[in-house]
């Protein structure tokens, strides 16, 4: 069984004093993305989503925190629970809603469905099915950019089962050795599938498994968007200056089960309970309440906005076409100019 929210106290501080303007941002972000699953595992039930689906709530302090510490132009890569990333870097949720669907207006062309979801107009690089495979493509994009001089960083984010893969240590050893500009995340939710922590692994702090190759690493609560923006403010500071990558583990919660055909059984409704009181989404509109900068009118009028938000993109989804059959090759070899390529 999980430990319930323990933390320790490795998490770089922040300086930051944040505005109203900012945790009305991440009110906005994360009421968005949890009634945007609601929805998503309602629609599932009723098999307008077929396939794998992998809800993010309870997570989402992690993808608002993270995108408020880092600019447009730094790029984003992650796992299959990839529903929420996208949205809070600027891709309207119906695109999102429309790939769910399978349809042609999605923002992987209905051919990606929930776990390849990805964004070239808003620098997100999916949505990956392939556990751990998103890592070393994560430092490549990293290396990408240093190669082009630019001072760029790109957040890997990935699950704590994901770790236990060996392209995880070799993609460090080449960050550290070529000091690549990327911040790796580890989303530990506890849970890999339904085996926890502690059952796959000596290490259960697993910030630790940086410590190899001497690469900063630190444990940070995933429950609070203060503490995510910190830690990857003062990352990707580091990273700008040439100063390489960070390991950050991000000890956060799922409240649903790993997928939509999972239950859950092997951990108990009063683990579950406590991490609710650790909600993302409460943690900041109490923040909001006690400086009062949000009332009962302002809470109706956010739930409002996002709940036709939501039903846009539902809307859109249902009305938007399938793919073309002959969809079904294009996108699969890329067509190039270069000399050197005979065709």
């Amino acid at each position: 069984m999980a430990k319930v929210a323990e933390q320790k106290k490795t998490t770089p501080k922040s300086s930051s004093k944040f505005t109203k303007e900012t945790y009305s941002l991440w009110y906005g972000q994360i009421l968005l993305m949890r009634r945007f699953e609601e929805k998503v595992g309602q629609l599932y039930i009723q098999q307008k989503i077929r396939g794998f689906c992998h809800l993010y709530i309870g997570q989402e302090a992690i993808a608002a925190g993270g995108e408020s510490a880092i600019r447009k132009t730094d790029k984003i890569i992650t796992a299959y629970r990839d529903h929420a990333h996208p949205m809070v870097r600027g891709l309207h949720p119906k695109y999102v809603m429309a790939e769910l669907f399978g349809k042609a207006t999605g923002c992987s062309k209905g051919k990606g469905g929930s776990m390849h979801m990805f964004s070239k107009e808003f620098n997100f690089f999916g949505g990956h099915g392939i556990v751990g495979g998103q890592i070393p493509m994560g430092a490549g994009i990293a290396f990408a950019d240093k190669y082009n001089g630019n001072d760029n960083v790109t957040l890997c984010l990935m699950g704590d089962g994901a770790v236990r893969q060996g392209a995880l240590h070799e993609t460090f050893n080449m960050a550290m050795t070529w000091k690549l500009p990327v911040i790796f995340i580890i989303e530990n939710n506890n849970y890999a599938m339904g085996t926890s922590v502690e059952r796959t692994s000596n290490v259960h702090d697993l910030y630790k498994l940086g410590s190899a190759y001497e690469m900063p690493s630190f444990q940070v609560d995933g429950m609070r968007c203060e503490m995510v923006h910190g830690a990857v403010a003062s990352a990707a500071e580091r990273a700008r200056k040439g100063e390489g990558p960070t390991l950050l583990e991000v000890k956060t919660y799922r409240y649903r089960g790993h997928s939509m055909s999972d239950p859950a059984t092997y951990r108990s409704k009063d683990e579950v309970e406590q991490y609710k009181k650790l909600d993302p989404l409460e943690q900041v509109l109490a923040t909001m309440k006690e400086n009062k900068w949000i009332d009962d009118k302002g809470i109706e009028a956010a739930e409002a906005k996002v709940k036709a938000v939501v039903e846009e993109s539902v809307k859109f989804a249902e009305e938007s076409p399938y793919p073309n059959p002959g969809e079904i090759y294009k996108d699969v070899y890329v067509q190039t100019d270069y000399p050197y390529i005979k065709e």
